[in-house]
């Protein structure tokens, strides 16, 4: 078997292979090019060997790159940035690297550790649709949140009567009216007859409220300076704009997404979570993945996902500190799913309960909690099983009995 360790940038990346024996074969530079490509392939070529019989150790796999080399039926071994400074503070007492001395050391820790590292295994095209239509909803989300701020903030300056209108700040109906009316002096000059005609055009559902809409924004407030509204009239309209298409493209991905999601066969699993919903449910599977033997333990999706902490222990001394080393966005999911839980298993809500005192923050707990539910949810993702709360109950309660 050959090793090729592979230090990856956007514009060009450096090639070293080791044969066999751990020597170096080969040293070359390539571009991200199809040109480029070609050339690494060229380099396989000169040796003789299929690529079955090449390891290639990278240290990303959101790459052109890596879909260039499973497609072509390279073994690629995905090394953690982190774990690469590791071997490189092993192999030397200063920081000191090039390009070619990373992909040396990439090709290095395949023939010297391989045990310690897996093939990457893509997870199925439905599987990645469905983590792909989370993160662009999520990006929306963190869009949508940060425009949302901004226009609370304008509002509550100069036009105060706007903020709770109908509800949620981002109900369409709440940005039409914004775009339509982007001033107190215009939205009072309304009358009733005219806000009803309003609300009809938008499709208002809730009939019964629209007198109290309408009072609410006639409430005398206090006027904000006329020099200030000139100012902020144009952001608040624009703003609103900008919102508009946001919320409608997330409430089309979510549609989206639950379509996906009910195509893929373990669905049903993360389906059966409590609290777990449209969101949360889809994000866990795709997290998962496909592959049961990625994760041969709860310990190691637990370490992935960051909820479970660092243990340093030498001697007498012992220290236990948060892991910084994990996949960020898994660990997010996994703290969102926890919170959610509280409101749905009687569990949930009574472990972190016992649990917060212990803890410096929320945060803390909830993460406690993700840990506890990683190692339910694997649980359940290896025996194929849906999430049964009294069956769980049940055996804690035999796991905390006493034995004779």
């Amino acid at each position: 078997m050959f090793k090729f360790g592979i230090d990856w940038s956007e514009q060009h990346h450096n090639l070293c292979i080791r044969n066999s024996k751990g020597a170096i074969v080969s040293q070359v530079e390539f571009k991200h090019t199809l040109e480029g490509f070609q050339r690494f392939d060229d380099e396989r070529r000169k040796l003789g060997v299929p690529p079955s019989e090449c390891l290639v150790a990278i240290e990303t796999a959101f790459n052109l790159l890596v879909d260039f080399l499973l497609d072509r039926g390279y073994l690629v071994y995905l090394i953690p940035p982190q774990a690469t400074k590791g071997y490189r503070n092993r192999q030397r007492s200063t920081d000191a690297h090039t390009d070619d001395t990373d992909a040396a050391l990439l090709s290095s820790i395949l023939h010297t550790d391989l045990d310690s590292h897996r093939c990457l295994q893509p997870n199925s095209a439905l599987t990645q649709q469905i983590l792909a239509q989370v993160r662009l909803i999520d990006l929306l989300r963190r869009s949508i949140q940060r425009q949302t701020n901004q226009l609370r903030a304008v509002l509550f300056r100069v036009y105060p009567q706007a903020l709770g209108l109908f509800g949620k700040l981002t109900a369409q109906i709440n940005l039409h009216f914004l775009m339509a009316y982007p001033t107190a002096q215009e939205a009072q000059a309304l009358t009733r007859a005219a806000f009803e005609a309003f609300c009809r055009e938008h499709r208002y559902g809730r009939v019964d409220l629209i007198s109290r809409r309408y009072a609410h924004l006639m409430d005398p407030a206090p006027e904000a300076n006329p020099i200030a509204v000139a100012a902020y009239c144009d952001q608040i309209r624009i703003l609103a704009e900008l919102l508009l298409p946001q919320v409608l493209r997330r409430t089309e991905a979510l549609s989206s997404l639950a379509q996906l999601f009910s195509q893929h066969p373990d669905a049903f699993i993360f389906d059966s979570l409590p609290g777990a919903g449209e969101l949360l449910a889809p994000g866990l599977l795709a997290k998962f993945g496909d592959h049961r033997d990625r994760f041969p333990t709860p310990a190691g999706v637990q370490a992935l996902a960051g909820t479970c902490p660092v243990t340093k222990q030498s001697g007498k001394r012992k220290i236990v500190i948060f892991r910084r080393g994990c996949d960020r966005e898994f660990r997010r999911i996994a703290q969102q799913f926890a919170k959610a839980s509280v409101r749905q298993s009687g569990w949930a809500l009574a472990y972190w309960r016992d649990v917060r005192p212990r803890c410096r923050s929320d945060s803390d707990a909830y993460r406690r909690l993700a840990n506890r539910w990683l190692a339910i949810i694997w649980k359940m993702w290896q025996d194929g099983k849906a999430y049964d709360e009294s069956y769980h109950i049940q055996q804690r309660a035999q796991r905390r009995r006493p034995r004779s």
